[in-house]
């Protein structure tokens, strides 16, 4: 890693702080909305990811990407922030949904730009 994208990766996470406690209010919102036991759901904060610098391929920009982990280093989610404002921040619940029976709740995802945010649960059928 280069002297400046060692700096970038100091100052990047900090420019992106207020961002993302927004999402991550938003995501925990959401899965409230959702029914679960106050204990049950747990979201990880922004601050507990493990932040890097990744070009993308498309822009050659540098995007701001983070994950989180579980204890054992298995990824249980991600925070991915673009250079020109886009973004997109995932975190698995991976829990049968409290209120619908035949419906599982895989993750809760965000998405925008700046600070439009959109948030929404991924659901799936369970299997019969």
């Amino acid at each position: 890693m280069t002297a400046a994208m060692s700096e970038d990766l100091s100052i990047r996470p900090a420019k992106i702080r207020d961002l993302s406690r927004k999402i991550f209010q938003r995501m925990c919102s959401e899965v409230d909305k959702l029914g679960f036991a106050a204990d049950e759901v747990a979201l990880k904060s922004p601050e507990q990811a493990v932040y890097r610098l990744e070009r993308d391929p498309a822009s050659c920009e540098y995007s701001l990407v983070g994950d989180w982990l579980d204890v054992r280093g298995f990824k249980l989610g991600t925070l991915l922030f673009h250079a020109d404002g886009t973004f997109f921040v995932e975190q698995d619940i991976v829990r049968q949904h409290p209120q619908k029976e035949k419906w599982f709740v895989e993750a809760v995802n965000a998405w925008g730009r700046h600070e439009k945010i959109k948030v929404e649960a991924r659901l799936i059928p369970m299997p019969e």
